[in-house]
């Protein structure tokens, strides 16, 4: 089975679930944009617990019925894709926040053919 290796770049951007874009979730909309800028992939993770800028705690907990839970985003590709992304992201988030880190892939798949 074929494997690639190399460096990329990892973008994660930290926001709330009822976080919302022209409409629609905002989580959504940026998976969406990825998708439309032909970005190699991206990953929406719902948080179980976390808090913020504003301290305040979000928890899956029963209890406390917080349905505003923390949303991660995770887009993996070349520091050329991923500044594609990164002026779009300026527009759209209100609040949250982003980190940028390089990472070493290793990509495995089945060779495609033309």
């Amino acid at each position: 089975m074929p494997k690639i290796t190399g460096i990329a770049k990892r973008l994660r951007i930290y926001i709330g679930e009822h976080d919302r874009y022209e409409g629609k979730s905002l989580y959504q909309a940026i998976v969406e944009k990825a998708k439309e800028l032909d970005l190699a992939g991206a990953t929406v993770f719902r948080g179980l617990m976390g808090y913020g800028a504003n301290s305040r705690i979000h928890t899956a907990s029963i209890i406390d019925l917080s349905s505003d839970l923390p949303i991660l985003v995770e887009v993996v590709d070349s520091e050329e894709y991923i500044n594609k992304l990164l002026p779009y992201l300026d527009v759209m988030l209100q609040e949250g926040l982003v980190t940028l880190d390089d990472i070493e892939i290793i990509k495995y798949g089945k060779k495609k053919y033309k």
